[in-house]
């Protein structure tokens, strides 16, 4: 086989991987519901993130509405500030009241967050944000969460991500925003509520002390190889001169 030919196939084999990258990106560029950390447990607290990417090539992201289901019972939801983005949170009653995992009847429960982005604030093209929330206590009684959700786009465009994924796995086109519950814990505090955020953060000086670290050493070897190298060069320049001051000293003698 020729050497065009291999060089064709390697064309052909990276146009398909590129296509295949774009395409998969394409399609996972949904609205998302992500724990950094832990998984929540159930009955207990935790810190989820709602990650939203910009679609639209000309219009702005410039609302978020993330559905609570009623029958969760979650008494609690707290939202982390973000500039240029106001956060509102509603309470509702609940047709029946939800017994929690600690026996606690709960009558009414968060049903509703909205994030909206005040004048000159959006979500752009090729961007994304993400709105993180404190909830609980998560229900015990399910094994994972559905956050339908509402994303809105300059001029009114409205992107509904409420469809529930099939027992198959299969994704929908709209798939609605989910997290897994982990099993109940049994110490049942409340430090997990913001284990996710805590755990994003203190990972985040561990590895930059980490690679300042290797950074230094590698310029301590660099720089030793370097005065190696260096004290090499002036041995040999001196060695060179010495041997050249000999050779002219004898042929003198010999004049």
């Amino acid at each position: 086989m020729s050497q065009h030919v291999f060089k064709r196939a390697a064309v052909v084999a990276a146009t398909v991987g590129l296509a295949g990258l774009f395409g998969a990106g394409i399609a996972s560029a949904h609205v998302t519901a992500n724990v950094y950390g832990d998984q929540p447990a159930k009955g207990g607290y935790g810190s989820i993130f709602f990650r939203v990417p910009n679609e639209d090539a000309k219009l702005g992201t410039v609302k978020l509405e993330v559905d609570i289901k009623p029958e969760y019972g979650i008494g609690s939801v707290r939202t982390k500030p973000i500039p240029g983005w106001t956060a509102q949170v509603t309470e509702s009653r609940l047709p029946q009241p939800v017994t929690t995992a600690s026996g606690t009847k709960i009558t009414e429960a968060v049903t509703k967050v909205v994030w909206t982005a005040q004048p000159g604030t959006k979500i752009g093209q090729n961007e994304f944000q993400e709105f993180q929330i404190s909830a609980g206590p998560l229900p015990a009684n399910v094994d994972q969460l559905e956050f339908p959700a509402i994303q809105t786009y300059e001029g009114g465009k409205v992107v509904d991500w409420n469809q529930p994924t099939p027992a198959s796995g299969e994704e929908p086109e709209h798939p609605a925003p989910t997290v897994k519950l982990a099993a109940e814990s049994e110490d049942g505090d409340h430090a997990s509520m913001t284990a996710g955020a805590s755990g994003t953060e203190a990972a985040a000086p561990a590895s930059e002390d980490t690679t300042a670290r290797w950074l230094g050493g590698a310029g301590l070897v660099v720089g030793a190889l370097g005065l190696g190298i260096g004290g090499g060069a002036v041995l040999r320049s001196r060695r060179a001169a010495a041997g050249h001051s000999a050779a002219n000293g004898n042929t003198e003698g010999t004049k």
